[in-house]
């Protein structure tokens, strides 16, 4: 999508073109654009509707009904803060006090829109031409202009030192190489990013979820959130935005509200014996090394020291974890596991697996799975032995 054909889209041209895309597609991509072109749009616009067409109707998962307001590229898409997210992100900055703020690389603008949509004014800076043409054409479309405004500009040259705050989402992706892990290939660099709390106290840094936590700036609150049970990302809140040394919050695409669990990610959860119902805990709460302060809640303990579940001999309702009841306790033994599971007449298996080598749809293959029955099975270690558990949802 570039800068001009997203200026189109914008024109009364473009608008028809749009609707008339969104009216011609019906699942059959050649279909579709044959309809478009039948009403003698130009090609290349048409091709560009038939594709926002497209993204639209998959960003709704993201951004809701908004989405079939907005504009999309693939690959922003794709990195896009989910709407849940960013709202959330913008109310706790708002309940800090936050009322200006710098964001630095918006890609198309999720977080931007969030904190606007709070009652934040947003200077918005993309690197990407393009990019920064689709957040400002979202801006527009939202009706925003008046708390936003977008440049395309390389963040490392913003002065931020006048704002509340500053929000910070290196990009983590280079043309022909995808996904970097290594911070120091961010864009902007690492360095930057981490020096940003040294020059406007409040700063949010959004990153990947398997950021190393040791990257955490002195004193700040590292986050780390899921939606529905998927983690999406980590939130280093910096300077007097700290809460906690470590927080999981769970979030909902629907009207579930919010949980959060928060602790120092550095204690240790005791250790013994399996109980009659094993948690396993959502990914935030595993990545933000808060497994202890869980395990703490529902009275529970670890069956090992370096596997996240949690066992317990009573069941207990909570939001940071899935419980499943324990019916077998048995050593790996794939003729001990195929006799018990055909003896049980179970022929549909849920496999979970933490500290075990095994692939589970191989061993779904090997087990000759036959019956009326369904089960969950987890492998996993018990005392630093192989174990395999047989379970029943709950």
């Amino acid at each position: 999508m570039t800068g001009e054909l997203m200026h189109r889209l914008q024109t009364p041209e473009g608008m028809n073109a749009l609707a008339v895309a969104a009216a011609a597609d019906h699942g059959n991509p050649l279909a579709a654009a044959s309809a478009v072109r039948s009403h003698g749009i130009a090609a290349d616009l048409a091709s560009a509707a038939l594709t926002q067409v497209e993204l639209r109707r998959r960003a709704v998962a993201k951004f809701g009904a908004a989405a079939g307001r907005m504009f999309f590229t693939r690959a922003g898409l794709e990195q896009a803060t989910r709407a849940v997210v960013a709202d959330r992100r913008a109310a706790r900055l708002a309940a800090a006090g936050v009322r200006t703020m710098a964001d630095l690389g918006c890609g198309l603008g999720s977080d931007a829109l969030a904190a606007a949509r709070a009652g934040i004014s947003v200077y918005a800076v993309e690197a990407d031409p393009d990019t920064a043409a689709v957040a400002s054409a979202n801006v527009t479309a939202l009706g925003l202009d008046h708390l936003i405004k977008v440049d395309c500009a390389d963040a490392t040259t913003v002065s931020v030192a006048d704002f509340d705050a500053v929000f910070a989402d290196p990009a983590r992706r280079k043309a022909g190489r995808g996904r970097v892990f290594d911070p120091k290939s961010f864009s902007p660099p690492w360095d930057f990013v981490a020096a940003l709390a040294t020059r406007v106290p409040r700063t949010v840094l959004k990153l990947a979820p398997g950021i190393d936590h040791a990257l955490l700036p002195p004193g700040a609150e590292g986050e780390w959130v899921s939606v529905d049970g998927d983690l999406v990302e980590a939130a280093f809140w910096c300077g007097p935005l700290a809460a906690a040394a470590r927080r999981a919050t769970l979030l909902s695409g629907t009207a579930r509200p919010p949980a959060e669990l928060t602790g120092s990610g550095v204690a240790k959860a005791p250790v013994g014996a399996v109980g009659r119902y094993v948690y396993d805990p959502d990914p935030a709460v595993v990545r933000s090394h808060l497994v202890a302060e869980f395990a703490e809640l529902i009275d529970g303990r670890l069956g090992d020291p370096e596997i996240a579940y949690v066992y317990s001999d009573t069941p207990a309702d909570t939001p940071f974890a899935r419980r499943l009841e324990i019916t077998d306790v048995l050593p790996f033994s794939l003729k001990r596991l195929r006799t018990l599971l055909r003896d049980r007449g179970v022929g549909r298996l849920e496999i979970r697996k933490r500290g075990s080598a095994l692939e589970p749809e191989q061993l779904r293959r090997d087990l000759r799975l036959s019956g009326p029955s369904a089960a969950s099975l987890i492998l996993t270690r018990v005392a630093g032995a192989p174990t395999t558990l047989l379970c029943r949802p709950l």
